[in-house]
């Protein structure tokens, strides 16, 4: 089994509509939780760790994931609101985010007492690792999985409106790195963490993925580097990609350490998370594709 732990929100997206005021569409969303969604629908054996709200949104975000076949027995409830993430899509299709985050379920996020037996990955990320009190909980979990020999996959999704504190989240995020084994990261976010693969890799994890947009995505290890080119679609927005590759990744291993695959065997997982991710990037919000649409099941 694979556990995405973090957050799940609600996006709120234009509708296509011209003008600074068109109708917003609401669409569940969150890092984490379009990650385990995504997993769903590859067919993988997934459950979401969390806490959602007993609102009609949260009600909604966990419909989806029965839907996806994701299982929810690692969700909390509470009567908190559901976050709100009101998303801007630029002329590229790229999105930017204002968060509505006070006192929302998700933040109250609790270590659960045990994961199920036979967990072989944890997925952890987004706006759950910058928001206290829950963010001490998930990294809690995140060590605690990195003792027990799980891999750990940790994609830091920056969102600089919610990092009162930069210097104190970098510091952070270097902290958490000797207990991660794979950490996906998107240009941008290199860009505003500083360092480079050389470092991260010295500080613990086996691989850094890295996503470039439309230009593909290139792994980093010890010992080599390979890339491969972004597949050409045409663009309704990017929402939710990043999300697909880390799903494709995870799906992509099968329980494989990161540290064991060749060259041949990235530039395949690398190409697959590519296709993955460009079916994403032709829908409105996150859409994930399903294993039939990749050949895969």
């Amino acid at each position: 089994m694979i556990v995405v732990a973090g957050e799940s929100l609600i996006d709120l997206v234009p509708d296509g509509a011209p003008g600074p005021l068109a109708p917003l569409l609401p669409r569940p969303g969150g890092g984490p939780y379009n990650t385990a969604v995504a997993l769903g629908r590859l067919g993988a054996d997934v459950a979401f760790c969390s806490r959602v709200s007993t609102d009609a949104f949260g009600e909604a975000l966990l419909e989806r994931l029965g839907a996806a076949g994701v299982a929810t027995g690692l969700v909390q409830r509470g009567p908190e609101p559901t976050t709100l993430a009101v998303a801007a899509v630029g002329p590229d299709g790229s999105a930017r985010y204002g968060f509505y985050v006070e006192g929302t379920a998700d933040r109250l996020f609790a270590l659960p007492e045990r994961l199920p037996a036979g967990v072989r990955a944890v997925a952890f990320g987004t706006c759950s690792l910058a928001l206290e009190p829950g963010a001490s909980a998930y990294e809690a979990l995140l060590r605690r999985s990195a003792r027990e020999g799980v891999l750990t996959l940790l994609d830091p999704n920056i969102r600089p409106v919610l990092i009162p504190d930069a210097d104190a989240y970098r510091k952070r995020f270097a902290g958490w790195l000797p207990d991660v084994r794979l950490l996906k990261l998107s240009e941008e976010d290199a860009a505003w963490l500083g360092g480079s693969p050389a470092d991260w890799l010295s500080a613990g994890p086996a691989a850094v993925v890295m996503t470039r947009g439309g230009d593909g995505l290139t792994v980093f290890t010890r010992e080599y580097e390979v890339s491969v080119p972004g597949v050409r679609v045409a663009v309704v927005d990017t929402i939710g990609a990043g999300d697909t590759v880390n799903a494709a990744l995870l799906h992509g291993l099968a329980g494989r350490a990161p540290e064991a695959l060749g060259r041949t065997d990235w530039h395949e997982l690398l190409t697959f998370a590519a296709r993955a991710a460009a079916i994403t990037c032709t829908r409105a919000g996150a859409e994930p594709p399903y294993a039939r649409e990749l050949g895969d099941g």
